[in-house]
């Protein structure tokens, strides 16, 4: 059982552009699962970075097949995401962990309903839409700005972090707010001062710090703040 509310997960790989190497073209089903994987091994490290799941274990909160397990797993290995133990069965460590900088609040405890993460219930590695949300919910746990609990990011710089293509973000952003990781808030509009823009806000992280509580400064734009602390 997962008793955090939130945990640490290394960003660095997302800042240096690493979600571009997950790609639909590239057998998009193990991008998926390698997305969804890495959130779990996530949920389970302990303050070193090492988490130790057995492929039993991750098929269970998943829902993943041993196959697709295996295939998300040497996937996020390959690409220096994560790494194998030598020595110990099942030992998986988050690559450039370091618990004092580098790295994004992850939700973690209230994501689960028993043992399974409640979300992937509707994640089917079918779909690009699929790949695509979880590439942005991650972009979101990298750029999310500590002091208002908000991620500031236009539709134009999605497609630039995240590689995923304008004409998507739509329909990934829809399958994060039905499944209940993502908010939508409406915000002012650094470009015009009677303009609106769209902020997001990651369902179960920080939940005392939200528009209702500091809505009139952030509305009002003197709650911009600083990047995600935790990445300078």
């Amino acid at each position: 059982m997962i008793s955090r509310n939130w945990v640490k997960l290394p960003t660095r790989w997302i800042e240096d552009g690493g979600l571009d190497q997950l790609r639909w073209a590239k057998d998009g089903s193990s991008c998926t699962a390698a997305l969804m994987l890495l959130i779990v091994v996530a949920h389970n490290a302990d303050d070193a970075g090492s988490s130790s799941i057995t492929y039993d274990e991750f098929g269970i909160v998943t829902g993943l097949s041993r196959t697709k397990v295996s295939h998300g797993l040497n996937l996020l290995c390959a690409l220096k995401i994560l790494e194998r133990s030598t020595t110990k069965q099942s030992q998986f460590k988050l690559s450039s962990f370091d618990p004092l900088k580098g790295w994004g609040k992850l939700p973690a405890r209230r994501l689960y309903h028993g043992d399974r993460i409640l979300a992937f219930k509707d994640f089917h590695l079918r779909k690009v839409t699929e790949l695509d949300a979880l590439k942005m919910y991650l972009a979101f746990v990298a750029r999310r700005d500590n002091s208002t609990n908000l991620v500031h990011i236009t539709y134009k710089q999605i497609e630039e972090y995240a590689d995923i293509r304008q004409e998507r973000i739509k329909s990934a952003l829809s399958l994060l707010t039905v499944n209940g990781l993502v908010h939508v808030e409406h915000v002012r509009s650094s470009a015009s001062s009677f303009g609106i823009s769209n902020a997001y806000r990651l369902v179960h992280l920080d939940t005392f710090n939200h528009l209702g509580t500091s809505g009139r400064k952030m509305i009002d734009g003197s709650g911009s703040g600083q990047l995600n602390s935790e990445l300078l």
